[in-house]
């Protein structure tokens, strides 16, 4: 197939529905672990045309979701200050901290700016040379290799007003987190295809053959999720546990290789607390010590800023898939998209807003 509109055919994606039910024999859990994922099925209602034996849980892939109280927290305390214009993508401005959000700082009278390009923040430096201009850089290892090249950008044209305020974390470890939890009920994983797009499979590799999982790299239309979820219960039902690519179309093994040169240059592993879910150990990158310099952190030293999460938001429970979103007691009630209590509503990719989005009730 050549051209998207095939991947949402109605006809292609009825015979890979009947394949499923032809080759399902027994109950199976699988997660998929994007954001992206998750809208595409709700949307499309996917999950309620797949036979029961079928449960699909929903993962941390939403990047705004698992960011950490304590780094809203901190991009807060940066925007406040007068000299600083603060830029981040609009999806980040209402996300909630601990008393606080971007939207409620700009609010208040912070230069709070939403940019669509970390380079336009870079930009923003050039054009306010007296400022300092702080991007929130925040994602998985899709969006890490252009604020990582923003960085470079900044360095090569000796901007001293610009620096990143990061928080990426990485997927591997976090299929392993849940992988390792003893109350682990997902028996194979749909994988983020942006994030291969850019790491390849080598990684998922051997978590498939140690925990002995059926691994299935998959794109976003209804038809690649279909087929994804096909080759996930191939191997289940055959007992074989391997990592496959269903997104061959923008998927390679090796992935791209320049921006991982690019992510080598910028950034090191560290352990990385995740929303909702905790430290997760080798989860996340921080910039490297030869660029501080560029580290919003180290330059506003809000380092030491700590926060404990709210009790009332479910939101890791729902991120680990052991819990579905209408399955919180605050959902569409306390929690709306208007009054979000923590970010899986507030995002586009968030599984709350999709089941809030898409009128979804689980348990109805």
């Amino acid at each position: 197939m050549k051209f998207v509109d095939e991947y949402r055919d109605p006809a292609l994606a009825g015979g890979l529905l009947e394949e499923i039910r032809q080759t399902v024999t027994r109950p199976w859990v699988i997660m998929e672990i994007c954001g992206g994922h998750t809208h595409a099925i709700m949307k499309n209602g996917l999950d309620q045309l797949l036979p029961a034996q079928v449960e699909l849980v929903h993962g941390p892939g939403c990047p705004v979701c698992v960011t950490p109280v304590e780094t809203i927290d901190r991009a807060v305390a940066i925007a406040a200050r007068p000299e600083v214009i603060f830029a981040s993508f609009g999806d980040m401005l209402r996300v909630p901290g601990s008393v606080s959000s971007l939207f409620m700082a700009k609010s208040a009278g912070a230069d709070v700016r939403m940019v669509y390009s970390p380079l336009e923040a870079v930009a923003l430096a050039r054009q306010n040379p007296e400022r300092e201009v702080v991007f929130l850089a925040v994602g998985f290892e899709t969006t890490a290799p252009g604020n990582g090249m923003a960085l470079l950008a900044a360095r090569r044209e000796g901007l001293t007003n610009f620096s990143l305020l990061a928080s990426h974390v990485l997927v591997p470890p976090a299929i392993r987190a849940l992988l390792s939890s003893p109350g682990n009920r997902v028996q194979g994983y749909l994988a983020p295809g942006h994030v291969c797009t850019v790491m390849g499979w080598r990684e998922y590799e051997p978590l498939a053959e140690q925990f002995r999982v059926p691994i299935v790299v998959t794109g976003f239309e209804p038809v690649d999720i279909l087929a994804g979820l096909l080759m996930v219960l191939r191997q289940l039902e055959a007992g074989r546990y391997v990592v496959e690519n269903q997104y061959g179309r923008s998927v390679s093994r090796e992935g791209n290789l320049a921006a991982q040169r690019v992510l080598a240059e910028v950034f090191e592993v560290r352990d990385r607390p995740w929303r909702g879910i905790g430290v997760l150990p080798a989860s996340g990158l921080v910039i490297r010590e030869h660029l501080a310099a560029y580290d919003a952190e180290r330059k506003f030293a809000v380092t030491t800023i700590k926060v404990q999460e709210s009790t009332k938001c479910k939101s890791g429970s729902v991120l680990q898939g052991m819990l579905k979103p209408d399955g919180c007691p605050a959902f569409g009630r306390e929690c709306t998209p208007e009054h979000p209590l923590g970010a899986t509503m507030v995002s586009g990719e968030g599984a709350c807003a999709a089941y809030y989005t898409y009128q979804r009730i689980s348990h109805a």
